[in-house]
């Protein structure tokens, strides 16, 4: 059996560390990488900065050059964070006969919002025999697929509270900019009203997935945000906000079923909580029968986070059924800590 062959389109702060980590396992090959800039046409061992021995070079290139038909078994995606933007990305990837893992929190469970585009892109996927996955920390388990898991252990929920408390620190550029890090907070509240501020992307779909999964119907979702100040400087390595200004975003978000707030999101997050003594962690808290308080304190790391989980799905999104997947629809994430090769099944896919 061959090994399983990789392509990362994006090698920005989670394109890189999934290559970091891909360049640990046993039974995979990154096959090629795709960006813009001055990235173009270098080597994307040095670009991730771990020597490159005796593999093959891979030299950093466009879509065009890189992505051929079945040129990869999966390619993972870090660019965009709607499904909107990321679809004619997807689009070329999946006519190439090509599975996708992307980042993008909308593709967590497209359908939320995209339900228009999220079948265009199963009829894409079925018709070249392959999938795509949107995952990530959050949405993808933390807020949404975990609090799945725990009510597997119920006979009823009545309420459903999932909190994260995390670093924006491990993130890129754009997740600095969809959460105004460094703004002031007159720009902030002006971009706010506007509509121009994205903050955290994802309650829609968390908040849609709980639902879908256990059989509720939301009647409506809300979100808010307010901005979180900071009094003194800090710096993160992709973002800085000085004293007074806006070092990160606390968001908000409700489902009603059938009238009744029974899905609620609190996500407080910002970059270098710990330099002002906030103590970050994952919680879900179910009302029901029996009652779920599950703690994680500190918080799993969202960098490092989301890296393993699109790292840790490939098998699964190689194996699925043709189409787009969720992480309802896929077996539940684990750890690859033998040879990944050896995790794909043969002659998986069916084309409808």
């Amino acid at each position: 059996m061959k090994n399983v062959k990789v392509i990362i389109w994006g090698l920005g702060a989670m394109g890189t560390g999934m290559a970091r980590m891909l360049l640990t396992k046993k039974g995979v090959d990154i096959v090629g990488g795709i960006d813009i800039g001055q990235k173009l046409g270098k080597s994307i061992y040095e670009i991730v900065g771990v020597d490159r021995g005796d593999r093959e070079e891979v030299i950093v290139g466009t879509r065009d050059e890189v992505i051929t038909e079945k040129s990869a078994d999966v390619v993972l995606l870090c660019t965009d964070s709607f499904t909107a933007k990321a679809f004619d990305k997807i689009k070329f990837v999946l006519e190439k006969k090509i599975n996708v893992i992307t980042t993008a929190e909308q593709m967590a469970y497209p359908k939320a919002q995209e339900p228009e585009i999220t079948k265009q892109m199963d009829e894409i996927a079925k018709a070249n025999g392959v999938s795509v996955l949107g995952t990530g920390i959050n949405p993808g388990l933390i807020m949404d697929l975990l609090v799945v898991i725990m009510t597997g252990c119920m006979q009823n929920v009545e309420h459903v509270l999932s909190r994260r408390v995390n670093s924006l620190s491990p993130f890129g550029p754009a997740v600095m900019e969809e959460q105004g890090i460094g703004l002031s907070v007159e720009e902030f509240n002006e971009l706010k009203s506007n509509g121009k501020l994205a903050g955290h992307v994802g309650f829609h779909e968390s908040i849609n997935m709980i639902a879908d999964a256990i059989g509720w119907k939301v009647d409506k979702i809300e979100q808010d945000m307010e901005p979180i100040v900071t009094q003194v400087d800090r710096k993160a390595p992709y973002g800085f906000a000085k004293a007074g200004d806006v070092a990160g975003v606390a968001m908000k978000g409700c489902g009603y079923v059938n009238g009744e707030k029974l899905i609620e999101m609190d996500h407080p997050q910002q970059i270098e909580p710990e330099q002002v003594g906030v103590n970050t962690g994952d919680y879900v808290i179910i009302k029901g029968t029996p009652s779920i308080n599950m703690v994680n304190s500190p918080e799993v790391e969202g960098g490092i986070g989301t890296i393993a989980m699109v790292v840790n799905m490939i098998p699964q999104i190689i194996n699925s059924r043709p189409g787009v997947q969720t992480m309802l629809t896929l077996p539940v994430p684990r750890a690859i800590m033998g040879d990944m090769k050896e995790l794909i099944f043969e002659d998986c896919k069916i084309v409808k």
